[in-house]
């Protein structure tokens, strides 16, 4: 466990866009259980508990985490009531009352944001309406990305916020918070409220599963979307895990998953879980854009501890297993490619009769093609070859085995590698 306090970058970005003049909302926003309400509160333990409002909606899931910095506790603001419109409102003008007697300005949070009804249209009004005065009031907006980014951001609000994204934590972070080692990392991912747990793997497990992936999908998605098979949801869920770093098309998927219904909503339940930070369906690089929708998806955890979770592996079990442990190697460089690289850069992979690439990095007219080798090297890498004959030049990385190592490779966002 950490012997020195841990500070995310992203707190440091929120304390410098509240050391500005107020121009847009500040949404911070990322997957369950990676940091968001703790960084907020690092944020705000710089400031007298005089300049804020701290609102949660509901009770914050999120326990304080160990290694984090903390000047002191945060003061809550919360009562009783309906959490609606007019619950909203009445918040809002407590802070702008105390923005107005105050010669710094104020600072209003709003912890969950999302389970207020119709909540973008009344943030829409409110904050129009402070623009106009030139209040000194800061309003930062948490909650977990699709219901933020699907929900009122990208329709009611465009142009007027801010957005802070908080991935899943990187090997290089959980290495420097936790003392993680790279097997540590490959096994039990980047979930910070789980490392205390690591050494007591089955208290770990039931952690992960009950404290982690039940509430991710049954609050940040079966209770905020329309959902019509929430069964076939949750069992797409659980194969994506067990197939973690493969290709399986949806026809396979079908005689799989019971009462499956079509592709397009095996299709649309795996956007879903993508955005929640779950899992996500990468698609075969092509020329062409519809031969890429077209395509099998290949599965890929965005977060290895939900693949080892529901496993039955331990993590000597694991490391036994030389294909298992060869699929969580990819796999971790999957997440950490589509953590640090989204939305900017786009994932792929590509596959061609025998010949294979892991993992095509995309911005732009920029391009890498990468193997991962948890082994010895074979003849199987000449598929970036075989790529690049393709698609024209580019750029061919191997790592692991022969190539860059693991560690090195996972302490460097994706567009270091483009």
């Amino acid at each position: 466990m950490p012997t020195t306090p841990y500070q995310r970058k992203e707190a440091r970005t929120l304390l410098e866009r509240l050391s500005e003049p107020p121009r847009f909302l500040i949404f911070v926003a990322g997957p369950r259980q990676v940091g968001k309400t703790t960084l907020v509160h690092d944020a705000l333990t710089q400031y007298d508990p005089r300049r804020y409002h701290f609102v949660p909606v509901d009770q914050p899931d999120e326990i304080r985490l160990p290694g984090f910095v903390s000047a002191g506790s945060v003061t809550y603001d919360q009562d009783s009531g309906p959490r609606n419109t007019a619950w909203l409102v009445s918040k809002w003008q407590r802070a702008r009352t105390a923005a107005r007697e105050s010669t710094n300005g104020h600072i209003l949070v709003l912890d969950e944001i999302q389970k207020i009804p119709r909540w973008s249209e009344a943030v829409k009004g409110l904050w129009d309406a402070d623009r106009a005065e030139g209040l000194k009031l800061h309003v930062v907006l948490l909650g977990s990305s699709p219901l933020l980014m699907q929900k009122g951001m990208s329709e009611s609000l465009t142009g007027r916020y801010e957005l802070i994204r908080v991935t899943h934590w990187s090997f290089l972070e959980m290495h420097e918070a936790f003392e993680f080692d790279l097997e540590d990392y490959i096994y039990f991912g980047g979930y910070p409220g789980s490392a205390v747990y690591i050494r007591d793997e089955p208290r770990w497990h039931n952690y992960v599963c009950d404290g982690l992936i039940e509430p991710s999908i049954e609050k940040d998605i079966l209770m905020m979307t329309r959902v019509d098979k929430p069964a076939l949801l949750k069992q797409l869920f659980h194969l994506g895990c067990s197939y973690s770093g493969q290709i399986l098309s949806y026809d396979k998927m079908l005689g799989q998953l019971q009462d499956a219904g079509n592709t397009v909503t095996l299709a649309r339940y795996l956007d879903m879980l993508g955005n929640a930070g779950l899992i996500c369906g990468l698609q075969k690089y092509a020329g062409q854009q519809h031969r890429r929708r077209a395509s099998s998806p290949k599965f890929n955890v965005l977060n290895n501890a939900l693949m080892s979770a529901g496993s039955g592996y331990t993590k000597a079990e694991a490391k036994a297993d030389r294909s298992y442990w060869g699929r969580l190697v990819e796999s971790s460089v999957g997440a950490h490619l589509y953590n640090t690289g989204h939305p900017d850069c786009r994932l792929h992979y590509w596959r061609e009769s025998s010949r294979e690439v892991d993992f095509v990095i995309e911005r732009g007219k920029k391009l890498t093609a990468i193997e991962v080798k948890s082994g010895p090297a074979s003849g199987h890498v000449s598929g970036l070859d075989v790529f690049e004959k393709n698609f024209g030049k580019c750029r061919k990385l191997l790592v692991g085995e022969g190539g860059i190592p693991i560690a090195e490779f996972l302490s460097y966002p994706a567009e270091y590698w483009l």
